[in-house]
C-alpha cells in the first residue's frame, strides 16, 4: 500500500509539473489562410491577435469577426490537443476522465 500511495504521490508531483509547463505553452491558430492569427496560452488565455492590414475595411466587419472566431478556436483545439498529450505522457497512457485533477 505504501508503494501504491508513493506512485500516487509520485504522479500527483508530475502532473502539477506538466500543467505548470501546459500553462505556459502558445498555441497558434489562423482563419482565412493566415490573415488572422491567435496565439493561446495553455491556460486558455488569448494572448495575441494578429491582423493582416489587407482585410481590416468597415464592410468586412463581419468577415473580420468570423475569422476571430475560428482562429480563436483553432487556437483553443491545438491547446487541448497539445495539453492531452502531454499528460499522456505523464500518466504512461493511463486514461484519465476529461478535466480530471490530482
Amino acid at each position: 500500500m505504501k508503494s501504491l500511495m508513493r506512485q500516487a504521490q509520485e504522479m500527483q508531483n508530475k502532473m502539477k509539473k506538466v500543467e505548470e509547463e501546459i500553462a505556459k505553452t502558445e498555441f497558434e491558430g489562423s482563419g482565412g489562410g493566415g490573415l488572422v492569427k491567435v496565439v493561446v496560452m495553455g491556460s486558455g488565455i488569448v494572448k495575441k491577435i494578429e491582423i493582416d492590414d489587407s482585410i481590416i475595411k468597415i464592410e468586412e466587419k463581419t468577415v473580420l469577426e468570423d475569422l476571430l472566431i475560428v482562429a480563436i478556436n483553432t487556437a483553443k483545439t491545438k491547446a487541448d490537443e497539445g495539453s492531452a498529450s502531454m499528460l499522456k505522457n505523464v500518466t504512461a497512457g493511463i486514461p484519465l476522465p476529461p478535466g480530471f485533477k490530482f
